[in-house]
């Protein structure tokens, strides 16, 4: 291995959502004080950009969302190009780097099995499957078999909503959240990607007393129907939004959740269908005492109705150790 000054390192980031790309704002910097860093990001239903050069950008393997709650299984397929995925494994020069960091991302994770290349995993998914963290009520072994192998690594650490032995971390929340001012200007911040914006508009409806402000991966243009206003994913608006709302309606991912918490939030989740990480997310997020519901089925009204009234915030702390970290990894390779 080169001097620690001079390491290529290649940081490979899952780009479908945005919660990978939103830690990778932060990590990258960490990565960059010990050597040249080389971006890789794969999948196509993210909506961030990173403020860093992307030396690969590659469609990978991305689960595609659908609008009734869950992933869209048939356009996952029907968007899976098996022979390109293939050859961007085989093309991959892992072989060319120092180390290989890998947030779940699939393409550099199987070009260094292949090739025997050391793959060290730092992602929310390192962490998911851990034994120490609560399963959800309806086992799911497709669903598992797929986690476990969708990016595959030699070495692990993890982020996960609360800390676990020596490699599992809280969550990284980005600079541009924990810098804001907290306020509460009493509207509820919404983000559920898997649902249409009829869906949403006619399920928040039933509650005409409340002000929603919907971010929505399905809107062009941002409109305004009674109390409930609708809009394109915006980064800093809906930063915004959550550090000046009352609470949080969103999936049961992870570092939108994470934001929320550590922004002092009242959260409710609603954790997408045919979607295995966010049902154990949910069943930790339930642990803590966040409320989850399944659906936005009219039958949880009252669970709604509830957390809008009594909802208690959960308290957390997650303080910035990300550097801290990524330093660890480096020292256990050295």
């Amino acid at each position: 291995m080169q001097s620690e000054n001079k390491l290529k390192i290649l940081y490979a980031v899952q780009g479908t959502g945005n919660g990978h790309l939103s830690r990778a704002m932060d990590v990258i910097p960490c990565l960059q004080k010990h050597g040249e860093v080389d971006i890789l990001v794969s999948g196509i239903q993210g909506d961030l950009e990173l403020p860093f050069k992307v030396k690969y950008k590659l469609t990978g393997l991305s689960f595609i969302f659908g609008k009734k709650g869950g992933v869209d299984l048939f356009k996952t397929v029907l968007k899976s190009n098996l022979p390109k995925l293939i050859k961007s494994i085989r093309k991959l020069p892992v072989e060319g780097y120092d180390i290989v960091i890998n947030d779940f991302e699939p393409v550099s994770a199987w070009a260094c099995y292949f090739k025997h290349k050391t793959c060290i995993g730092l992602s929310h998914q390192s962490a998911v499957l851990d034994k120490h963290f609560p399963l959800p009520d309806e086992e799911d072994r497709k669903g598992k078999l797929i986690l476990k192998n969708y990016a595959p690594a030699d070495l692990f650490y993890g982020f996960h909503f609360y800390s676990v032995g020596d490699n599992i971390f809280t969550p990284v929340i980005r600079a541009h959240v924990r810098n804001r001012k907290v306020t509460d200007k009493g509207h509820y911040t919404v983000y559920l990607p898997a649902y249409d914006d009829k869906t949403l508009i006619n399920r928040l409806s039933a509650f005409p007393a409340v002000k929603w402000d919907v971010y929505s991966k399905h809107c062009k243009k941002k409109k305004v129907l009674n109390n409930i206003t609708i809009q394109p994913i915006d980064n800093e608006g809906f930063t915004a939004s959550m550090a000046s709302g009352s609470g949080v309606l969103c999936g049961a991912g992870f570092e939108t959740p994470a934001e929320a918490l550590f922004l002092g939030k009242k959260l409710l989740v609603v954790p997408m269908k045919n979607q295995y990480e966010q049902q154990l997310n949910a069943a930790a997020l339930k642990k803590m005492g966040v409320p989850v519901i399944k659906s936005l089925n009219p039958k949880y009204t009252d669970v709604m109705s509830n957390w809008l009234v009594n909802g208690k915030v959960i308290p957390v702390q997650y303080p910035d150790r990300t550097q801290e970290i990524v330093d660890r990894i480096f020292e256990n390779i050295s």
